[in-house]
């Protein structure tokens, strides 16, 4: 059994910052990337930014220069810092984990529950 807690979200200002953090507990043997996405209403699920185990990061256009990903691999841990926040970052952030888990190493997919981020203008 693998859970993903989120915490971070909230309501900030146009320009304000906000700091997201991801944990990952349970039978995890290798975590190969976590990442960030992201969903607004009516719209699909897309990608904030990943990080992998050596440390490579990826990120939307969108967000580059803007949002910093890390991680915490003694932790199982991700984090998303968010800084000059537009009103369009509105969203559900979702953590996400790549690793292979359980007593045969299956690699496997998973989400978190997500948490709101709102950026009023």
């Amino acid at each position: 059994q693998v859970q993903l807690v989120e915490s971070g979200g909230g309501l900030v200002q146009a320009g304000g910052s906000l700091r997201l953090s991801c944990a990952a507990s349970g039978s995890i043997f290798n975590i190969y990337r976590m990442g960030w996405y992201r969903q607004a209403p009516g719209k699909q699920r897309d990608l904030v930014a990943i990080i992998t185990s050596g440390g490579s990061t990826d990120y939307a256009d969108s967000v580059m220069g803007r949002f910093t990903i890390s991680r915490d691999n003694a932790k199982n841990a991700v984090y998303l810092q968010m800084n000059s926040l537009k009103p369009e970052d509105t969203a559900v952030y979702y953590c996400n984990l790549d690793a292979s888990v359980g007593a045969w190493y299956r690699r496997q997919n998973y989400w978190g529950q997500g948490t709101q981020v709102t950026v009023s203008s």
